[in-house]
């Protein structure tokens, strides 16, 4: 179990944002413009109400006590975005079964850190597979939604260029960010309440 736990942080915040971001520049610089709107749109869109579900749990403990449901898990859902994407692009020239076992590949690790959550106790199984569901939807809907017509091309030089410095670069915000610190605050400015919930399983 020690040795698997690092996993979990494969779907940080910190690393799947960056991640997502370096995706997309990479579908830019690749002309890929269908698919580079269908997956910054879900991506936002998706991990948003992620947070949003945060935040009403927070603010005014919005939750299903009988499921141990709090909100869903962020890791979860990060996990399960980027990695079907990460494992497709690099086979999107291949057979449509090759590409998606990729995508499928991916779906099993964000799975595999889905129930380390639950494992380690930092999430409750129906937060954990919230999450997952929420990443899965952003993954396959940018992949069905935004693939369909796209010539995939060889990877661009400086499109990797720009996925790496949009990589950096967003690494670096992410790390000044303080998103649980912003969470929290968003919550008592919009509930009007001092004092917060706790996230944390108990």
């Amino acid at each position: 179990m020690d040795a698997l736990t690092p996993l979990i942080h494969l779907g940080d915040p910190r690393l799947a944002a960056p991640g997502a971001i370096a995706v997309l520049a990479w579908l830019l610089a690749a002309r890929a413009w269908r698919l580079a709107f269908w997956w910054g749109l879900l991506f936002a869109a998706g991990m948003g109400l992620v947070a949003a579900a945060k935040i009403a749990f927070l603010g005014w403990g919005l939750g299903l006590p009988a499921l141990a449901f709090k909100a869903p898990s962020g890791h979860a859902a990060g996990a399960a975005a980027l990695l079907p994407m990460l494992f497709w692009l690099p086979l999107a020239r291949r057979a449509q079964p090759v590409r998606l076992a990729g995508a499928g590949l991916g779906l099993g690790l964000g799975a595999v850190v889905g129930v380390l959550l639950v494992l380690n106790e930092d999430h409750s199984a129906a937060e954990a597979l919230a999450g997952w569901l929420a990443g899965a939807a952003i993954s396959l809907g940018s992949i069905r939604l935004g693939a369909p017509g796209w010539a995939p091309r060889p990877a661009p030089a400086l499109g990797l260029l720009w996925a790496t410095l949009a990589l950096l670069a967003a690494a670096w915000l992410m790390d000044c960010a303080y998103i649980g610190y912003w969470m929290i605050k968003a919550a008592r400015l919009l509930s009007g309440n001092l004092h917060t919930y706790s996230l944390t399983v108990d």
